[in-house]
């Protein structure tokens, strides 16, 4: 994820909720030690969990006093993590100044409690949740961090394996990071022929600011600009579900740029299971596709 990618046409000061993500710095120890069997499924005794370290522990009593900083600020749920800490925080009522300036000082008092100086990295990754956002996918996405972490951890192959899927009815086979498609911010990337350059631009900052605070961008990236999309969002660390014609066989891996993102666990690739013949109905067909998955419809693993 990039850092301090702020969402240019939003008032960080107003009522919001929010879904931040705050990581280590690099001289700072880790803030727990995952546990458990990711076997197991989450929420049953012994499946993932984090052990908080000492310096986990003042993170948390810190988080504690948190409306103490403003009272406008109500934390939701929180997911300590060995490297980086979710939070959903609700700003209630409009802040004195940027929502940025509250987090510092949560920083700096971890940084009293501890005696430390450098814990977190400059800024956070955020996501504006809109107001109709289901909170309770927020919540389970979160509460799920460990188990994700067990996944890859104890699967070393994960990132390397094609499985069986049906999409919205529609019989898909993936290649690379499952769990990218139960990231809660998921944002579909089409470029209309009748798109201007301002409508053009508007699209490419909300879809900058998602792939650069941990969401995922969805399509076929199939024209001119949506290639300019997928470039810059690429550099910008961002993650990625491809939509693509034909699936992989299983002796078949991605190559180039592709392999290197699904190894990474930034991209998982979506085939419709009956190959489609390149035409503008299967780019429409693509397209619909991800807005399926944009749109949080039913995913079932087979």
């Amino acid at each position: 994820m990039s850092k301090n990618y702020r969402a240019k046409w939003h008032d960080y000061r107003a009522r919001c909720i929010y879904h931040l993500t705050l990581m280590k710095s690099p001289e700072s120890p880790y803030f727990g030690q995952l546990a458990g069997d990711c076997k197991i499924p989450i929420g049953q005794l012994g499946s993932p969990y984090v052990i908080a370290s000492p310096l986990g522990a003042a993170i948390k009593q810190t988080l504690r006093s948190l409306r103490t900083i403003h009272p406008a600020l109500r934390l939701y749920q929180y997911a300590l993590m060995p490297d980086h800490l979710h939070l959903l925080l609700s700003v209630e009522s409009e802040l004195d100044e940027i929502l940025g300036r509250k987090i510092a000082i949560f920083k700096q008092q971890v940084h009293s409690a501890t005696g430390l100086t450098s814990v977190f990295e400059s800024g956070f990754n955020d996501q504006i949740l809109k107001p109709d956002r289901n909170l309770n996918v927020i919540f389970d996405y979160i509460r799920a961090n460990p188990y994700r972490l067990a996944v890859r951890l104890q699967n070393p192959e994960f990132f390397r394996r094609n499985v069986a899927l049906v999409i919205n009815g529609i019989p898909c086979k993936a290649y690379g990071n499952t769990q990218l498609l139960s990231n809660p911010f998921i944002e579909q990337v089409v470029v209309h022929r009748a798109d201007n350059d301002s409508t053009f631009n508007s699209s490419k900052e909300r879809w900058f600011h998602t792939a650069a605070n941990g969401g995922i961008l969805v399509s076929p990236f199939i024209s001119k600009r949506e290639k300019e999309i997928r470039d810059g969002a690429e550099e910008l660390g961002g993650r990625f579900i491809l939509i693509t014609e034909r699936p992989y066989s299983d002796r078949e891996k991605p190559t180039g740029r592709d392999f290197e993102l699904c190894t990474q666990g930034r991209m998982l690739i979506i085939s419709p299971a009956q190959p489609l013949t390149f035409s503008r109905a299967a780019c429409l067909q693509m397209n619909s596709l991800a807005q399926a998955i944009s749109s949080a419809n039913t995913i079932q693993f087979i």
